[in-house]
């Protein structure tokens, strides 16, 4: 089957059933003119048949269900937890599949070095879904601001309140992100767009907030600084985001955007565009590989105190 233009549609399988793939992934997929979703694993068979025959395709479950996946697809998109979807993303390279991954990749570096090494033995292509490096709005704004340069230091608060009382988002019961907290979830969202437009980062303080909330301070090699504050306990009225820029021309704040499905259709874009050029993309594994590292070090100094 083939779009219009006859370029072959990229089958691309789909592994989890959660919030996320329900809500996003799936959905993204399904409509993509260039994909063909070529089916969905989970470890639920009930939920991976239920979301597989709501977007008209075939259910997996099991050990032979990921093999039997991971052949009918030239590429997967990841809806699991970081330490469950790393491994699979290892698998999945080592197959020959390219990989479409959630941030984090792992929560352990040497989780995340193993599947940035396996990519790039297999050379395969890869793709971490950090949402502003992919909504439309947010994805030219960072470039943007690159290109102006001159940035002295920024501000960046993402707060959300997930766990702040009274909350019934159905994200709430992940495991992984009350275990690890604001910092591993919307931590690589913040990085993944200070470091594009200051520099990667030179420099690391870390300490405990209220809560899960984490406060960094960045030193970056343009000579810019920046702060972060990041969490998932605030309380509903001070939830939001914002990211500022100041330097020599003025100040620039980060613009709102459409909402997550858009941006991931856009991370699929580029997953398309690498595996059609061999250009690795900026924020492929490597890159998960590097925002891990930075994770692991602020996590470890801020349990230190």
């Amino acid at each position: 089957m083939t779009t219009a233009d006859t370029t072959p549609l990229l089958r691309i399988g789909l592994l989890g059933t959660g919030p996320w793939a329900r809500n996003t992934q799936a959905p993204a997929l399904a409509a993509h003119p260039g994909v063909e979703l070529s089916g969905v694993w989970g470890r639920r068979a009930e939920a991976a048949h239920a979301l597989a025959a709501v977007h008209g395709t075939r259910a997996h479950t099991g050990e032979e269900g990921i093999d039997a996946l991971l052949e009918a697809s030239d590429a997967v998109a990841f809806a699991l937890p970081p330490d469950v979807q790393a491994p699979l993303a290892v698998r999945a390279a080592e197959a020959g599949c390219h990989l479409l991954m959630d941030k984090p990749v792992a929560t352990t570096v040497a989780g995340a070095r193993a599947v940035a090494e396996v990519a790039e033995k297999a050379s395969v292509a890869s793709v971490v879904f950090c949402t502003l490096r992919f909504a439309p709005e947010t994805s030219a704004w960072i470039d943007e601001q690159a290109a102006v340069g001159g940035w002295f230091t920024a501000r960046a608060q993402w707060l959300g309140s997930l766990y702040a009382a009274g909350s019934a988002s159905e994200y709430a019961d992940s495991p992984w992100r009350r275990e690890k907290g604001g910092l591993w979830d919307v931590g690589p969202h913040a990085l993944s767009v200070l470091i594009p437009v200051l520099g990667d980062v030179e420099h690391l303080t870390a300490a405990a907030g209220p809560a899960d909330t984490t406060h960094l301070i960045l030193r970056h090699t343009s000579g810019a600084s920046s702060t972060l504050t990041l969490g998932l306990s605030a309380p509903p009225g001070a939830a939001g985001v914002e990211i500022e820029l100041r330097g020599e021309r003025g100040t620039a704040s980060v613009p709102g955007w459409a909402g997550a499905e858009t941006a991931f259709r856009g991370a699929v874009d580029a997953l398309a565009e690498a595996v059609r050029t061999g250009v690795p993309h900026a924020c492929d594994a490597r890159f998960g590989l590097h925002l891990t590292e930075l994770l692991a070090a602020a996590e470890e100094q801020a349990q230190a105190g």
